[in-house]
């Protein structure tokens, strides 16, 4: 223990209540605040030095933490779900919470989460805006096929949502007003929401291009089914990739099982789901690539020329192992949903190995 005075802060979007612990007297120093940063900063300045800070992620963002390091005072962002709570503890409120946060950083027990550069939240919230985007336009159209379903047209001409069937969903008209103005506007949302996703496929696609994850995003593509946006999703998401393992990542993301063991028993269960959901829907999506024959297509092949010749080494192992492992699973009649989580764990690692290397 390097600090004198602990300091737990509960953070909310309209006030901060702080609790500061004297390590050496036990003495607590209580205050509610303003969010304003300088009001804090003021506060903590008045507490016996040196001071040592934290406070829990959540909406509020990493905006404090930087603000504190800025002017030399450590805060730590603690990982909600990390936090250890007394099991008959059923009172919550503003104040125990900080007065929690400040015992348990006084004795060493914060499980602090990575803390982005600005440039990497920024790029970061790119990627996220791009899945809310594809929620809003899978919704969209959801409904425009149900419109359609109710008055019992159904689209036969071959796959959904291609220029063919675009070009029949402009052609549907109705009697009713009320109905054919419904249709139009299901329509324009749908449109909207497209044209949304592919300004922002397109600004993703150049930032991958020349940015500081270019590197890292050129190695993941050698793998299948890592295309250009889920490799700089995974870039973004992950940040600083060695400061994870091959035998690590698994876990950080979730994809490990959950486990209950006593004595001589040990029961297994579901993936836990901790870590950050998002790098973990796009290695389930991109596991599923892995179950077809291993052959290298057009696009593989040009993520294969833009990568060093031991990346693309590496990638091809990658590739034919997680086949292999699809064959057996699928020999063995093993559930593919339950299969491809256990690709996806293992693709996880594949793509560390890459993400590491020294081209």
């Amino acid at each position: 223990m390097n600090q004198r005075t602990s300091v737990g802060l509960d953070v909310h979007a309209r006030s901060v209540v702080a609790c500061g612990l004297d390590g050496r007297t036990g003495e607590l120093f209580e205050r509610r605040l303003t969010p304003d940063h300088r009001d804090i900063l003021e506060w903590i300045r008045s507490l016996p030095d040196p001071v040592k800070a934290t406070y829990e992620a959540g909406p509020t963002g990493f905006g404090l933490a930087r603000f504190l390091d800025t002017v030399g005072i450590e805060c730590l962002v603690a990982a909600p779900s990390k936090l250890q709570r007394p099991s008959g503890d059923r009172v919550k409120t503003d104040v125990r919470d900080a007065r929690h946060l400040a015992r348990l950083l006084h004795l060493d027990q914060i499980t602090p989460v990575t803390v982005p550069s600005v440039a990497q939240e920024a790029a970061r919230d790119l990627v996220r805006a791009r899945e809310d985007v594809r929620r809003d336009l899978m919704a969209a159209r959801h409904r425009l096929s149900k419109l359609l379903l109710r008055q019992g047209i159904v689209y036969y001409g071959g796959h959904a949502w291609t220029q063919v069937h675009d070009t029949w969903l402009r052609s549907q008209r109705f009697d009713e007003p009320g109905l054919q103005l419904a249709y139009e506007t299901a329509y324009d949302t749908m449109l909207a929401a497209l044209g949304r996703r592919d300004r922002l496929d397109a600004a993703i696609t150049r930032m991958a291009a020349d940015s500081a994850y270019t590197p890292v995003v050129t190695r993941l593509g050698c793998l299948r089914g890592v295309s250009t946006l889920t490799a700089f999703g995974l870039a973004v998401e992950i940040g600083d990739w060695h400061r994870l393992t091959g035998r690590s990542i698994g876990a950080y993301l979730g994809l490990v099982p959950t486990e209950s063991s006593s004595g001589a028993s040990r029961s297994q269960g579901a993936i836990t789901k901790t870590g950050n959901g998002h790098a973990r829907r796009l290695l389930i999506e991109a596991a599923w690539h892995h179950r077809q024959p291993y052959r290298a297509g057009v696009d593989l092949r040009r993520r294969w020329d833009k990568a060093s010749p031991a990346a693309r080494a590496r990638g091809q192992r990658g590739n034919r192992r997680l086949h292999e492992r699809w064959a057996g699973f699928d020999a063995r009649r093993k559930r593919p949903v339950l299969a491809n989580t256990a690709i996806a764990r293992e693709l996880a690692g594949w793509c560390w190995s890459l993400a590491v290397l020294d081209d």
